[in-house]
């Protein structure tokens, strides 16, 4: 496969574009304006919110299609393209479980806000970096607006502890283990991948002339969407199994790695 056929470059935020202190740095913004300048599209695809995406790429906002709440929000040209919610009879079918587990704390995820009935100290100093327009709720019947997505978080480990007690729930929602102490349930249609998919059919684009960059198991069904895919160095094991390729850490540059082979892939392509 040509490096010079890229099209469309999609990459997670946190643990992937992300350092490990939340920043996108000055390097991606130069190469971002290169990439725009060969007609490559940019996708930031993320389990934030929208708000937070914006504000983390505030900069290139109105140049980027946005992929939100792992795929539950598509925006282009500041115009929702795909807006799958979670059903509130699911909602609460499964609110109803979560109350049965210990120490899982729901956030409960709309368009402009997040909600939640927690009082995990842990959890609301997290909050400010991920979802600082939340709001404390007796239950998720206070929340009207549509919910995206719930993540559970657990101040320990939602893979050991949360992950297990909900992982029969898969066969009617995805289920998936964002971060080490996030699991996520949407509805099956509301990831990353069919986000991508819908996207590249949007835009006439193939898995062949896309890229896609990858750190958690939520990043798996996009990575599958793209021959160049690529895992983080600090990728979870499975994410490295999935991807065909894999770069540096996410403190080490390795997004802006593979985008600078990119571009001298496409001036060596316009030279030749």
């Amino acid at each position: 496969m040509n490096l010079a056929n890229v099209k469309l470059v999609v990459t997670d935020m946190d643990g992937t574009l992300l350092n490990s202190n939340h920043e996108v740095s000055d390097k991606f913004l130069s190469l971002f304006k290169k990439l725009k300048s060969h007609g490559v599209l940019f996708v930031a695809a993320s389990g934030r919110a929208l708000y937070s995406i914006e504000e983390k790429l505030y900069a290139i906002k109105d140049d980027i299609i946005i992929v939100a709440e792992n795929g539950g929000l598509v925006i282009k040209d500041n115009e929702i393209v795909s807006s799958v919610a979670i059903e509130n009879k699911n909602v609460f079918l499964i609110d109803d479980i979560l109350k049965t587990l210990p120490n899982a704390n729901a956030l409960y995820c709309t368009k402009n806000a997040a909600y939640t009935s927690s009082t995990s100290e842990p959890l609301l100093k997290l909050l400010s970096e991920y979802y600082n327009n939340y709001q404390i709720v007796e239950s998720v019947h206070d929340v009207t607006d549509p919910i995206y997505k719930i993540a559970i978080y657990h101040e320990i480990s939602s893979e050991k502890y949360v992950y297990p007690k909900v992982q029969h729930l898969e066969s009617d929602f995805k289920v998936k283990v964002s971060a080490n102490h996030w699991v996520d349930i949407s509805e099956n249609d509301a990831n990353k991948g069919h986000a991508i998919q819908l996207l590249q059919k949007l835009l006439q684009i193939t898995p062949e002339e896309t890229m896609v960059f990858g750190d958690y198991n939520n990043d798996i069904e996009m990575l599958q969407s793209a021959y160049f895919s690529y895992a983080m160095e600090n990728a979870h094991p499975f994410v490295k199994e999935t991807a065909r390729f894999l770069t540096k850490n996410n403190d080490s540059l390795g997004v802006e790695s593979v985008l600078e082979e990119l571009i001298k892939a496409k001036e060596v392509n316009i030279h030749s």
